[in-house]
């Protein structure tokens, strides 16, 4: 009796699977084992029902290596702010290799706006910092902070000699602060927290080598484009970036002002969806992959065809930004715990005797009522619950910084921030660029938009409402 065709060859068929899979099986458990930290899933070999202590400890190890990354890593960014800008020589000083005076620590806190981890200290340094017997007028001190890793966000690079050869930076050193526990500018560090003090412009104009920067972002590296770049760079000031710059080539709005906006919050992001100012762009996981390769200018891989687009994005196309390779690339295997870490950082709670609450207690009902806030700023999270940006003329302003942004299905948009700690990030305004100096400006603009007749008690326990936060 001759075997039926179809029926062998779906049992060869079946047969062939079976040991297929089970050595497919048999070769991701291999792989798994051998290769741990590339799980895509902090406890993927867990039971979802079951986690067990496994997941438990894999978490926290997912947070302590998130943090790491956060607080120390380069992504290898001082292959350009050292060996392409040479600012470590500026920082260092003539006297100490570099060029020009240096820049000391007290140079640093106050006109940079740079902090010191006062736990990196050792006891011996903090005891002669409180007596007054160390030099904060000597680049040679910054040095020595450096060495100890503790200025928060800076990375130095020191060979055999001990001279440092190169600088790096960190995502804490914008998005860091300290508690000025030991003196202004020196305590514990607070991650998260925006540097309100950070004066980024400026420490990138004292680089000796702007050239590549000119060229990338103006498209020329003669002297009158490098002055233009310096321009642009100082025109910033403390607690504000431009993070487009280097995409759109824009350096000032059409009135003459600057085009940066003020450095955000990386606290209390949990459950939304886009966490900056400029919408159309994505959610923190992109910008952790846009910030480490296109503005810290770590060595990663990106994509974003959107910006392959030489009218918008002029600068983007000089860099290749739409399409970056690295080998090795620094920064992709690391995505994932800086966004664990990162939405894992908590608003901070408002010090006590900071607002009135019997004021604030009233202005939440204006915020959910008649002042119309939670439309947009849903409680518990603050912000849309869904997507949560919109289009400038909803928020009765102009639309420039939206317009930077890719426009989206409804055009372009500017994120609704969570209000949560807001009273930690209000040192330099309200809204994007800072255009409001006080929250009760904020209400007083959204009064006049929405026609919403608050009277002046209403508005100021509105304030304390926000200071609440």
């Amino acid at each position: 009796m001759k075997p039926m065709r179809g029926l062998s060859s779906r049992v060869t068929v079946v047969a062939i699977t079976g040991v297929a899979v089970t050595a497919l099986a048999t070769a991701l458990a291999a792989f798994s084992l051998s290769n741990p930290d590339d799980k895509p899933g902090a406890c993927e070999s867990q039971s979802v029902d079951e986690p067990g202590q496994g997941c438990a400890k894999a978490l926290v190890g997912l947070f302590e290596q998130g943090k790491e990354i956060f607080r120390f890593d380069t992504f290898g960014d001082e292959d350009y702010w050292g060996g392409k800008l040479e600012l470590h020589k500026a920082i260092a000083g003539a006297a100490l290799g570099g060029v020009g005076p240096g820049v000391s620590p007290k140079t640093a806190l106050t006109a940079a706006g740079l902090k010191v981890d006062v736990d990196a200290l050792p006891g011996n340094l903090q005891a002669k910092l409180r007596q007054g017997k160390v030099d904060l007028d000597s680049p040679a001190t910054t040095l020595a902070l450096l060495q100890l890793n503790a200025v928060v966000g800076v990375k130095g690079v020191f060979d055999k000699g001990g001279s440092l050869s190169s600088i790096g930076i960190t995502c804490a050193l914008c998005h860091s602060t300290v508690d000025d526990s030991f003196a202004p500018g020196i305590g514990k560090r607070l991650d998260g927290w925006p540097n309100q003090d950070l004066n980024v412009g400026l420490i990138v104009s004292l680089a000796p080598n702007l050239a590549p920067m000119a060229d990338q972002v103006l498209g020329a590296s003669d002297p009158a484009t490098i002055d233009l770049l310096k321009k642009v760079l100082l025109s910033w000031g403390p607690g504000f970036y431009d993070a487009e710059v280097n995409i759109d080539a824009i350096g000032f709005r059409p009135d003459g002002k600057s085009a940066a906006v003020r450095i955000p919050a990386a606290y209390g992001h949990l459950g939304e969806d886009l966490h900056t100012w400029t919408g159309g762009f994505g959610n923190v996981t992109y910008w952790n992959a846009y910030v480490a390769n296109l503005q810290m200018h770590g060595n990663g891989n990106f994509n974003d065809e959107r910006f392959n687009n030489p009218a918008k994005y002029p600068a983007a196309v000089r860099g290749g930004f739409f399409k970056l390779r690295h080998n090795p690339d620094q920064v992709t295997s690391k995505l994932a715990p800086l966004h664990y870490y990162q939405l894992s950082l908590k608003a901070p709670t408002p010090p006590p005797g900071s607002f009135d609450a019997a004021a604030a207690k009233r202005g939440e009902t204006v915020f959910n009522g008649q002042g119309k806030c939670a439309d947009c700023h849903m409680p518990p999270l603050y912000t849309d619950s869904g997507y949560n940006a919109h289009t400038p003329t909803e928020m009765c302003i102009d639309s420039f910084q939206a317009d930077r942004g890719p426009t989206g299905a409804i055009g372009s948009t500017l994120v609704t921030p969570q209000l949560s700690g807001l009273w930690a990030r209000s040192k330099r305004g309200f809204f994007h660029d800072g255009r409001f100096p006080t929250l009760l400006d904020v209400a007083d603009h959204y009064n006049a938009c929405f026609n919403l007749g608050l009277s002046s008690s209403e508005k100021s326990d509105l304030v304390e409402f926000l200071k609440s936060r």
